[in-house]
């Protein structure tokens, strides 16, 4: 009797290790590199390292997505409801997601019950420059990560959901800020930073995913020093190449989109933002590494290729948006669709331009993108007056520039689909006042130059899904939406998802726009669906919560839309029975 309960008792305890082992295991580095093949889970931000949103599961088809109705729903709570831009992610049967305020929430994906709940507790002075937004949370083996707004990285029990270990990334009290989703590549947890407005100095940095150890950071303006291992390591571009002065010692370039990463070439992508301030008089030249794509390389954070979308910029236009990887006609390529108004198509091992259309009407700081020399052909009208040269010194010439520096696209990922060849653009129609102002900077104080204020181009629509040829830069078809479009796209071999302000998630026919499906979630939707399989069955999730920049920052568009209802929760979707 004693052996058999010995033998019961071993047993069990070998079940539990190897429980506990399965558990400690988590996501894996295979997993997350795979992410875009294993339809029965997403584990990565953009549905795939190189982020291009797409699933090849069709269950949910043009025939059948009559039947999709609500599986679940679940409510993020408290009076907290501002803008919800993050997209979930599953696995292992939780679903992890993040909420505004810097909150993360565990969730049950079977039944839509709380497992746990986790709330930064954030310091008074935090200077969001478009939101309290979060953008959503990595997953590492054990563990869950995201980002705070008092700029700082945080590791939890991704069971528990009890802190790891937390690290800072920025100074909030200097403007600092961290919005973005992190990144995880071959072990390590890369993170960019908000705060451009502020006159932050942009950065990208990987830590060891386990301890949280810092192993290399990259600025993003020339002059500033780079560290790899505890060590200072080379410097950013070559000090007052293209900035002027002490300008570069708070010049912008924020990374606070976060970056992709293309396990072919293994380099990491990131987006730099605005330089600063605002007012490009103060600083002439091409202002690198700010409004630019860099290619980083992962091991070591030195900077293999850059391209730089619009040199000494003068309207905002961040060079944040995503850098989607993929493969065309036996090239190695990737995309990007840029708050300037064009849609870039580049050679993704070494940077050079292939292809550079217009993917909003009317633009008027360029006219074209020259082909050889990747540089905007700007037009002679299109930048706002030196206030310098102005009588009183205190504004410069006003003029009305198309796009807004809201951009033709904002921070709203889109996706491709290998199937259709075709990318599927969330764009917004929308020009602004823009005029210059003199300003200096200060430590946590708006560090912007200028003023201005966003207006709608058209009577009946600002926001428009434009299904995008690679190849040409030819638009195959558009969706034009009434408010601006603000959330992201996910698109299968046969449909096209996003979600609109007026609070509906739709669903369009991938090859001719048409409109075949929609939801209404009860308030805006300004984050990014996904799709997987589980127990034989396709599922859609989105995060509903109306908020993020445009009702802070859109002028006259703000005041057509300023009836939206804001909101926190998250709905599922399946085809009924």
């Amino acid at each position: 009797m004693k052996r058999a309960l010995l033998a019961t008792a071993a047993m069990g305890w070998l079940a539990i290790s190897a429980f506990a082992s399965d558990a400690q295991a988590g996501v894996t580095n295979d997993e997350i590199l795979n992410d875009h093949k294993n339809t029965s889970q997403v584990v990565t931000d953009g549905m795939g390292l190189q982020a291009q949103r797409y699933s090849p599961l069709n269950q949910i088809n043009k025939k059948t997505i009559s039947k999709l109705v609500p599986a679940w729903t679940f409510s993020f709570g408290g009076e907290k409801q501002r803008g919800q831009e993050a997209q979930p992610l599953v696995a292992d049967g939780v679903m992890y997601v993040t909420g505004s305020y810097s909150r993360l929430f565990a969730i049950d994906v079977k039944t839509g019950e709380e497992l746990w709940q986790y709330d930064a507790r954030l310091p008074d002075g935090i200077m969001p420059c478009c939101d309290v937004i979060n953008r959503g949370a990595a997953l590492y083996e054990d563990m869950v990560y995201f980002g705070t707004l008092d700029a700082k990285i945080i590791a939890l029990d991704a069971k528990t959901g009890k802190v790891k270990w937390k690290k800072k990334v920025g100074d909030y009290k200097a403007g600092y800020s961290l919005t973005a989703t992190p990144l995880i590549v071959e072990g390590k947890v890369v993170t960019g930073v908000s705060g451009g407005e502020f006159g932050i100095v942009g950065k990208v940095e990987a830590r060891d995913a386990k301890t949280g150890k810092l192993i290399w950071s990259r600025p993003t303006v020339e002059g500033h020093m780079g560290t790899l291992n505890g060590k200072e390591g080379t410097m950013t571009g070559t000090k007052n190449a293209t900035w002027p002065g002490d300008m570069w010692k708070w010049g912008g370039g924020a990374t606070w989109l976060g970056g992709t990463y293309d396990p072919e070439t293994r380099q990491l992508f990131f987006g730099t933002g605005n330089p600063a301030p605002w007012n490009a008089h103060l600083r002439p030249g091409d202002n690198l590494y700010t409004a630019s794509r860099l290619a980083i390389d992962i091991d070591t954070g030195e900077i293999n290729w850059h391209y730089q979308t619009t040199p000494n910029d003068g309207w905002d236009f961040d060079g944040v948006n995503e850098v989607v990887s993929y493969n065309l006609d036996g090239k190695k390529l990737a995309a990007t669709a840029d708050r300037n108004g064009f849609f870039y198509v580049l050679d993704r091992t070494n940077g050079k331009l292939q292809n550079a259309t217009p993917f909003v009407k009317d633009i008027t700081w360029a006219k074209s993108i020259d082909i050889k020399t990747g540089r905007p052909n700007y037009t002679s009208t299109g930048r706002a007056g030196d206030p310098a040269k102005s009588k009183d010194g205190k504004k410069g010439k006003a003029i009305f520039s198309i796009p807004s520096f809201l951009g033709g696209k904002n921070w709203m990922p889109m996706a491709y689909s290998p199937k259709t060849e075709l990318f599927y653009v969330p764009s917004n129609e929308w020009g602004m006042d823009l005029w210059n102002e003199p300003v200096s900077y200060k430590k946590g104080a708006a560090y912007l130059g200028a003023g201005f204020t966003i207006k709608p181009l058209f009577d009946d629509y600002i926001g428009a899904l434009k299904a995008i040829d690679p190849r040409t830069g030819k638009i195959k078809w558009e969706y034009r939406n009434n408010a601006p479009l603000w959330g992201g796209v996910m698109t299968t071999d046969e449909l096209v998802f996003t979600g609109t302000p007026e609070g509906y998630l739709k669903a369009f026919d991938a090859e001719s726009g048409k409109e075949v499906w929609k939801f209404q979630t009860g308030s805006g939707i300004v984050a990014s669906p996904i799709t997987w399989s589980q127990d034989g069955e396709q599922y859609i999730a989105v995060v509903s919560g109306w908020g993020g920049a445009v009702p802070l920052w859109g002028g006259d568009v703000a005041k057509r839309i300023k009836n939206l209802n804001q909101g926190g929760s998250v709905w599922v979707f399946k085809l009924t029975k």
